[in-house]
């Protein structure tokens, strides 16, 4: 059995918001598999069925973000479950937006809620993180994940968690790569207007590029005058390579 857990909090204030793109995946993985009604148990919204030849139970802890941990464990110890069978998805900030890593284990990057399943679980078990992209500098943080996906997300966001439903057996099968291969088609076609130059909390574009650099491949080229004052002068400092 596997337990596949989307991160967010609970309440229509709330559904719109960034940090609740865990618990939209999941949502959507809801809607395209044959699963039962969301009923509560384990402190979630929980919804049983099997993808992909597997038993799988999906959750949506009500516990709020900080405390996920408890709603996660409690189910695994219901199920006598190892981490290793526990899928998270959840939102990340150093990731451009649109753009979906897995990986099993590692720090919890300053997220609360995979903070608290690390101390309730342990870390072994597999990180689906979904970009949310960064807003440019920590004073900005807070409000960039407790704010709604802007209109123009939703051109990437929407195809994103479809894809997500639709390839959610690969997940479940532990088949990461078939699943990423997926995405990637989807993000790739998808692309966020200016996920290019989406800044991560280290000062890199999405692209792993300066914004020096950036500017100088995107910004609008300078007129150059080719006569004048203005253009003796230039000569004179990079040289005569007319």
């Amino acid at each position: 059995m596997r337990l596949l857990v989307g991160l967010g909090n609970p309440g229509q204030k709330y559904e719109k918001h960034r940090h609740n793109v865990g618990f939209m995946a999941v949502d959507a993985v809801h809607r395209h598999e044959s699963l039962s009604s969301w009923k509560p148990k384990f402190q979630a919204l929980t919804a049983e069925g099997t993808i992909g030849g597997e038993k799988v139970l999906l959750i949506k802890p009500t516990t709020y973000m900080n405390d996920s941990g408890r709603a996660v464990a409690e189910a695994a110890r219901f199920y006598k479950l190892e981490p290793a069978d526990v899928i998270v998805l959840y939102d990340e900030l150093d990731l451009a937006p649109g753009k979906v890593r897995i990986k099993t284990g590692g720090g919890a990057g300053g997220h609360n809620g995979i903070r608290s399943i690390d101390a309730h679980l342990g870390k072994d078990y597999s990180r689906v993180r979904i970009g949310i992209g960064h807003p440019g500098h920590k004073d900005r943080v807070t409000g960039h994940v407790l704010g709604d996906f802007a209109k123009a997300d939703h051109e990437w966001l929407d195809p994103l968690l479809d894809e997500i439903g639709r390839n959610a057996d690969l997940l479940v099968k532990g088949e990461d790569a078939a699943f990423m291969n997926k995405l990637a088609l989807t993000t790739q076609s998808n692309e966020p207007s200016g996920a290019r130059g989406q800044t991560s909390a280290k000062g890199k574009t999405g692209g792993g590029k300066s914004h020096i650099r950036q500017a100088r491949q995107s910004g609008p080229k300078p007129k150059v005058p080719s006569s004048g004052p203005m253009a003796d002068m230039l000569k004179k400092l990079f040289g005569d390579k007319s």
